[in-house]
């Protein structure tokens, strides 16, 4: 019951990094017609890439360690 209720925390905090990731682009630039140039992520941007990345990291060994056990 543990497993579950953290990885449903873990899903609903991994759902608003994604969301504030993608927030202030338009469908154009979703599918690479932003017309933008590559820039690198800094400040909060980079903090919100690198927590996301290690949310889906708990996730997935969530996931795998429910399936197991």
């Amino acid at each position: 019951m543990f497993l579950i209720l953290l990885q449903l925390l873990i899903a609903i905090l991994l759902i608003g990094a994604i969301l504030l990731q993608s927030q202030g682009t338009g469908l154009g630039a979703a599918w690479g017609g932003g017309g933008e140039s590559y820039h690198t992520k800094r400040g909060l941007e980079k903090v919100i890439f690198r927590a996301t990345i290690l949310l889906v990291i708990a996730f997935s060994f969530l996931a795998l360690l429910s399936l197991v056990s």
